[in-house]
C-alpha cells in the first residue's frame, strides 16, 4: 500500500512489486549545497543525478519518499513526444526552441533506457513500442496526420490499419492507430527508486520525510526550510509538478492537477496472455478521456484512465475501468480477479505543453507533462541540471518562459468536472 494515501488510491501494484528504495533519512540541521531540489519524482531525481555526475553538490528534499507521487503510480509507459504534435509545438514555441523541444521529447525514451542500462536499474524495462489506437474516424484522421508529421522528422513510426491494430492489441474496438517504436514500458516506482539510488551513488544527498515548508532569500541564494532543518543553496529547483502546493503559489496556480486511476488483474493464463498485446507494446488511445493499458512482466493486465476528486468517484472510475476491460477483451474470463486499484495526480497545462520557468534569479521550476511524464520529466530533469550548471538560457533544449497562473484557477475543479462529463458524452457518441 502507498503510505500516507487515502485507501482508494493506495493499493498499488507498483508499491507491492518494486524493490526497496535506498535509505533517505530526513534532513537534520542546516546544510549548504550548490543546488537544492524540492520534489523526489522523476524530474527532481533526474536533475539530482545529472548534477551529481557533474560533481555539483546537491540536496534533494522529498516530503515522503522518492517516487511517492505520480512518478511511482503512473502506467509505466515510456512515450516519446509531447501531448501536442510536432508542428504545433514548433508553432507555439517558435522555430528554434520548437525544434529543440520536439527533438528533446522525441529522444526522451533514449535517455530513460540509457539511464536504466547505465545504472543497472531493475525495473522490468521493455522497449517494444507504443500503440495509440483510434476508436472513431476523428481519431483515425488525427493519427494519420501524427504519423505523417513524425515520419517527416525521421521517426520510426507506422500506421496500423484496422486489421493490424486489432491483431496487435487483441481487441476489435479500434479502427486503426499509430505504432511508435521509440517507446516502451517499465515498473515506474522501481525506476524512480533506481534513479534515487544512482543519484546517491553519484554524490547527491536525498532527504525523505522532509517537506519543504518555506522558501526564502538568503544573501545571494536561497534557504529552503523543512521541519528539522534547512538547505542553503545558490539555486533551487522546484520539481513538484501535480503535487505543487503553497511553497510558490504561482506554480500551483499554473497547473491543473487531475486524478488518474488504474486497476490491475491477477496474472492471466498463458493462452489469454498471448492474445493481448502479444508484441509487448504499451497502448493509450485517442479518446477525449483516454484509456491506457498494457501487460506487466507477470502477465497482469494494467488499465488506467481519468479518475475523480472524491473517494466515491475514484471507486466508480476504477469500477468503470474493470467493466471496460471486459468489454475490450472478451477473452478475459468472467471471474477474473482484479488484485489492485490505485491512482495519483497528473498535472495539466493550458496549452498542453510542459513549462520551464525562473520566477526569481536562482529559482527554477519545471512541470506540466500532461500524461507524458516518464520520459519527458526525466528529460526535463536533465534540462534543469543544464540550467543549474550554467548553460546559457539560449542554449537550453527547452525555452524559459514566464510563470503564467491560469485565470480563475480556483474554479478549475468544478469546470473540470463539467468538461469531463461533456467529453464522456462525446466519446460515447463518437464525435
Amino acid at each position: 500500500m502507498i503510505p500516507d494515501e487515502i485507501e482508494p488510491l493506495a493499493n498499488s501494484l507498483w508499491t507491492a512489486t518494486a524493490p526497496p528504495g535506498p535509505s533517505c533519512p530526513p534532513l537534520e540541521g542546516e546544510v549548504e549545497a550548490e543546488v537544492a531540489i524540492v520534489g523526489g519524482g522523476y524530474t527532481g531525481l533526474s536533475a539530482a543525478l545529472h548534477l551529481a555526475e557533474r560533481r555539483v553538490s546537491v540536496v534533494l528534499l522529498e516530503a515522503h519518499e522518492p517516487g511517492w507521487g505520480a512518478s511511482g503510480r503512473n502506467g509505466g509507459q515510456v512515450i516519446p513526444g509531447l501531448k501536442e504534435d510536432p508542428d504545433a509545438v514548433e508553432r507555439i514555441l517558435g522555430p528554434t526552441f520548437g525544434r529543440r523541444a520536439v527533438r528533446l521529447s522525441g529522444e526522451a525514451p533514449d535517455l530513460v533506457f540509457d539511464l536504466v542500462a547505465r545504472h543497472g536499474i531493475a525495473c522490468g524495462a521493455v522497449r517494444a513500442g507504443w500503440i495509440q489506437p483510434a476508436p472513431d474516424e476523428a481519431g483515425v484522421a488525427l493519427q494519420r496526420e501524427r504519423v505523417r508529421q513524425w515520419e517527416r522528422r525521421g521517426a520510426p513510426v507506422a500506421w496500423l490499419d484496422r486489421g493490424a491494430v486489432s491483431a496487435a492489441l487483441g481487441t476489435g474496438l479500434y479502427l486503426g492507430g499509430l505504432l511508435d517504436r521509440r517507446a516502451g514500458s517499465l515498473q515506474p516506482l522501481a525506476y524512480a527508486r533506481g534513479l534515487a539510488a544512482a543519484a546517491i551513488r553519484a554524490g547527491a544527498r536525498i532527504c525523505g520525510r522532509s517537506p519543504a515548508l518555506r522558501l526564502e532569500r538568503a544573501g545571494a541564494g536561497w534557504r529552503v526550510r523543512s521541519p528539522r532543518g534547512a538547505v542553503r543553496a545558490r539555486t533551487v529547483l522546484l520539481c513538484t509538478n501535480g503535487y505543487s502546493d503553497g511553497l510558490l503559489p504561482g506554480l500551483a496556480r499554473a497547473l491543473v492537477p487531475v486524478v488518474s486511476v488504474q486497476v490491475a488483474s491477477a496474472p492471466l493464463s498463458e493462452n489469454v496472455r498471448r492474445s493481448i498485446l502479444p508484441g509487448g507494446e504499451a497502448a493509450s488511445d485517442t479518446r477525449r478521456l483516454l484509456v491506457y493499458f498494457r501487460l506487466d512482466p507477470e502477465g497482469r493486465l494494467v488499465i488506467g484512465g481519468r479518475g475523480a476528486a472524491s473517494e466515491r468517484g475514484v471507486r466508480a472510475a476504477q469500477a468503470r475501468l474493470r467493466r471496460l476491460a471486459q468489454r475490450m477483451f472478451p477473452q478475459l474470463p468472467d471471474d477474473l480477479v482484479w488484485e489492485r486499484a490505485w491512482g495519483g495526480r497528473v498535472a495539466l497545462t493550458e496549452n498542453h505543453l510542459p513549462f520551464l520557468v525562473e520566477p526569481a534569479p536562482g529559482l527554477v521550476a519545471a512541470a506540466g507533462y500532461n500524461g507524458r511524464g516518464v520520459a519527458m520529466a526525466t528529460a526535463m530533469g536533465r534540462v534543469l541540471a543544464d540550467k543549474a550548471s550554467g548553460v546559457p538560457d539560449d542554449e537550453l533544449d527547452f525555452p524559459l518562459t514566464r510563470l503564467r497562473p491560469i485565470p480563475f484557477h480556483a474554479l478549475h475543479r468544478p469546470a473540470m468536472a463539467l468538461a469531463v462529463a461533456a467529453k464522456a458524452v462525446r466519446d460515447r457518441l463518437g464525435f
